[in-house]
């Protein structure tokens, strides 16, 4: 299940969410031009090790918190993230506002990152990716528009179907074979793969600041808002 689009427009242009794009993409050329040997050194030096969170902790250690989001392995990696934050990020920072929207999707890459390290605290290989931060824009998302309609590519062996199908069955599915495959995981995290966990954790927290968001604007529909005439409508 792949979504490719959702059916809930934006009363303003989301800067914000195009800043983080293009500032992801762009460090991804930045990395595909780099020999092997110095892509290595890249991520080992700005991505989150979890031993030296918990060993060596400095401002340094401290600042790949940061700029371990704007890194990633592969077309595959910053592909599947930046799909996701085109989608769902331009409603939630319509809803929240783009100093809001800015705080909130740090902190949830931030968190996300030491929910990683709590279940691998010595492990000395490097996370990288906005996936964390991206997971906590889902989580913030399916709180606020669960009904909202969500275009998905869905995979039957060779066959492919497009469907719209609502954002709380694609977000919840999706956080489900999140959590199964962290537990999958356990065990098996010194070899690397998928940090299941900081998606865990960054949707969870999104979840929180997505209810706490709606709760301080109790005045607004979010089964019906943003208001549109009906030639926005699908």
């Amino acid at each position: 299940m792949l979504p490719i689009s959702d059916l809930n427009p934006t009363r303003r242009t989301p800067y914000v969410t195009y800043v983080l794009i293009g500032l992801n993409v762009l460090v991804f050329i930045y990395e595909m031009m780099l020999p092997l040997p110095g892509l290595e050194r890249l991520v080992t030096n700005w991505g989150v090790v979890p031993y030296l969170v918990t060993n060596a902790f400095n401002l340094p250690v401290a600042l790949t918190f940061i700029t371990s989001m704007f890194l990633h392995l592969g077309f595959a990696h910053i592909i599947g993230n930046m799909l996701y934050l085109w989608i769902f990020g331009d409603n939630v920072e319509d809803c929240m506002g783009p100093v809001l929207y800015t705080i909130f999707y740090f902190v949830s890459g931030i968190l996300a990152g030491l929910a990683q390290i709590l279940v691998g605290p010595d492990l000395m290989i490097p996370s990288v990716g906005a996936s964390g931060a991206v997971a906590g824009v889902l989580g913030a998302y399916l709180v606020m528009f669960p009904e909202a309609r969500v275009h998905t590519l869905l995979f039957f062996g060779f066959f492919v179907r497009r469907a719209s199908i609502p954002a709380g069955i694609v977000l919840g599915g999706w956080f489900i074979l999140q959590f199964f495959n962290g537990v999958l995981s356990l065990g098996m995290m010194q070899v690397g793969g998928v940090a299941w966990f900081a998606h865990i954790g960054g949707f969870l927290f999104g979840l929180i600041g997505g209810w706490l968001c709606k709760k301080s604007r109790p005045h607004m529909d979010y089964t019906r808002w943003p208001r549109y005439p009906q030639r926005w409508q699908e």
